[in-house]
């Protein structure tokens, strides 16, 4: 006999996939071996997670609703390579995973972005994601310089990895039905031991103050974010960017020689 689930909490962002065909595309885009670790996050009731335990050597289950608990563990009781923590995922000790994991989930669209970012800090112990996001993140994430969609999420996730938006999902995929776009991204990490933390660290708040205020150029929105006019004219004019260029014109490498020009500057 199936699970019986309690229903949706809206205050928890609950939009559970039930689609078959989409859930095999995001399987086989994960492109899961036998000796992988996956992590998902927000199981939901287990439609995805049932795939991924068919592919992978052990899924890691972070489900925040302990009311889904008994259901999860009865309909998914076949999957002896689950281990389902009720749970917070931004509690959650991403540093404890082993290396190369893969992410894998259908991530609650209302805290899509802080879990992005905590991922993100986390990639020395991961290899790749695959993420269901509300598809306005997902354009946002892949966003070029001089649209729209560019702006902090766009820089420091292109940063951190090669962003593919693989494919959009219909809202009847979903129950309840969502109210708003979804779609699928891939992110290939990069090396994370190549990174200098505390420089990677400077790098965040020089991308963060310059689109802090996206109506003024960019020289204007560093000095209001607390930068010094000085060293703000050296590294400006150290990086070629004219003085009067918007957050949203300066490429990935700009921001990376415009962080690394400010660190030079407070060397000398």
């Amino acid at each position: 006999m199936a699970a019986s689930f309690p229903p949706a909490l809206k205050r928890l962002g609950q939009n559970f996939l039930i689609d078959p065909n989409i859930i095999r595309k995001i399987v086989s885009l994960a492109a899961l071996r036998p000796e992988d670790t996956v992590l998902e996050i927000g199981p939901g009731r287990g439609a995805l997670t049932a795939g991924l335990c068919a592919e992978a050597g052990r899924v890691i289950a972070v489900e925040i609703d302990p009311q889904l608990q008994p259901q999860l563990q009865e309909a998914l009781k076949h999957c002896h390579n689950l281990d389902l923590r009720i749970g917070d995922a931004l509690e959650f000790p991403f540093d404890s995973l082993p290396p190369r994991t893969v992410v894998v989930s259908n991530l609650p669209y209302y805290v899509s972005t802080p879990i992005l970012f905590a991922l993100l800090d986390a990639r020395a112990h991961l290899d790749r994601l695959v993420l269901m996001l509300q598809t306005e993140v997902a354009l946002r994430l892949a966003a070029k310089p001089n649209s729209e969609d560019y702006g902090v999420l766009s820089v420091l996730t292109q940063e951190a990895a090669e962003v593919e938006v693989a494919f959009r999902v219909s809202a009847n995929c979903f129950r309840p039905r969502p109210t708003v776009g979804s779609a699928v991204v891939l992110l290939k990490l990069k090396a994370r031991g190549e990174v200098d933390q505390a420089r990677y660290e400077r790098f965040r708040r020089v991308v963060r103050a310059a689109f802090a205020h996206r109506r003024k150029t960019l020289v204007n929105s560093l000095r209001d974010e607390g930068y010094p006019t000085e060293r703000i004219s050296r590294a400006v004019q150290a990086v070629g960017v004219p003085t009067q260029a918007r957050a949203e014109t300066l490429t990935l490498d700009d921001y990376r020689a415009l962080a690394a020009a400010f660190d030079e500057d407070q060397s000398r």
